[in-house]
């Protein structure tokens, strides 16, 4: 890597753009001089977090001059460091927070081009691509990355190409440390890029370089079985409430007045589909809504949509069928649809609906809603066939 030739340049740049570095630090003795004197070729604001560090980390720290230090009395984990660190440059003023490993395997001359990238897209949130195709880049991290990406596109619908990489640059003041993050390992980066797409902001890849030593020689304090387990049950919760709050969140809003037009011409009016693919996709999506599969519904309505060629945000939109005004009239058609087929007496009243008497009439409703699904479905289908062939403009 080269040095630069005017570091007073980057230093300058830095702080006009309020750009503190965090160094989260965990027994990296041997390698966290050499990173803190590479990196104050291009700052002056530097924070290093010692994670409880035991090796000679806190003599290192106390021969610096000028430097910002954050000590945690006992190990607290790589994302409780990099929380407090992110907290206090937002706390303090500063605009951004960019964070790098002190296990010298990231370069301290990428700093220029995560700088440059973020002058192009203000207050986004950056996260430097490593080269995964690396001689020496382990496997398992090759593995991990690829998981980790694909997870990351289904909770955001953003494609990176590296979700794990520690080297970022982080727009701490839209960013809602009182609030979010509730995880202090390893999986806290993956937390933070996920919510933090979530509110709106920003997330792009920066190419960066990475220097992997040889097998003997690497230092990681990365537990494969219990941080993979601690990142999985995470990606868990993500999906969920991606499923439950963020896709039909994203749905709704586009159904506002505001935004109302645009939606049903990019997906009904103007949409290159014929008639019958959208009523198709608002069928299945009638359907998945009515039928008990609860806390998949979504899931398996996107699943669905994805093998049949169905238009994906037409069919969820439909399987918001099972909003709560709705609900009622739904259980209780499901239920009456149950009644007639086993030659059974509607015994329950819609106004005495609920869970317990759900539970004891529950073989007329499992059987029911099946059929009244269906039927929903083939009705939903016929009125949306009728309104787009009299509303939608001829394709010439």
């Amino acid at each position: 890597m080269s040095i630069p030739v005017d570091s007073a340049f980057w230093h300058e740049k830095l702080r006009e753009l309020g750009i503190l570095v965090v160094l989260p630090s965990y027994n990296n003795g041997q390698t966290l001089a050499t990173v803190l004197d590479d990196v104050r070729r291009y700052a002056t604001d530097i924070l290093v977090v010692n994670d409880g560090s035991t090796d000679h980390t806190a003599e290192i720290l106390q021969r610096q001059e000028g430097l910002r230090v954050l000590t945690h009395p006992t190990n607290e984990g790589k994302g409780a460091a990099l929380k407090h660190g992110l907290g206090y440059a937002k706390e303090h003023g500063f605009r951004y927070a960019l964070t790098l490993d002190s296990d010298g395997q990231h370069f301290a001359a990428d700093i220029p081009t995560l700088v440059e990238a973020i002058e192009a897209t203000p207050d986004a949130l950056l996260v430097g691509a490593r080269n995964l195709t690396s001689d020496n880049m382990p496997g398992k991290s090759t593995f991990a990355n690829r998981f980790s990406n694909f997870w990351f596109k289904l909770e955001t619908g953003i494609r990176l190409t590296d979700t794990q990489s520690g080297y970022r640059l982080y727009p701490v003041q839209r960013m809602r440390f009182d609030r979010w993050y509730y995880t202090a390992k390893y999986e806290f980066e993956l937390e933070a890029l996920v919510f933090t797409a979530w509110s709106g902001t920003p997330v792009r890849n920066v190419p960066v370089h990475v220097y992997y030593p040889p097998r003997e020689e690497r230092v990681s304090h990365f537990r494969p079985f219990r941080d993979f387990t601690r990142i999985s049950l995470l990606n868990t919760v993500l999906v969920l409430i991606t499923l439950l709050w963020i896709v039909p969140r994203h749905f709704l809003g586009k159904l506002t007045w505001s935004r109302g037009k645009r939606f049903f011409a990019e997906h009904i009016t103007q949409s290159p589909e014929s008639n019958r693919r959208i009523t198709a996709a608002v069928m299945l999506g009638v359907f998945m809504g009515i039928v008990p599969v609860w806390g998949y519904q979504m899931l398996l309505t996107l699943f669905l949509a994805h093998l049949l060629r169905l238009n994906k945000v037409i069919a969820i939109v439909a399987a918001n069928i099972s909003i709560p005004p709705l609900m009622p009239f739904l259980l209780y058609g499901s239920y009456a649809t149950g009644c007639l087929l086993l030659d059974k007496p509607v015994s329950l009243r819609l106004n005495e609906l609920s869970l317990e008497n759900v539970k004891s009439v529950i073989e007329q409703y499992l059987v029911g809603s099946i059929i009244f699904a269906a039927a929903c479905s083939v009705a939903a289908g016929v009125i949306a066939f009728l309104l787009l062939t009299v509303c939608r403009k001829k394709k010439i």
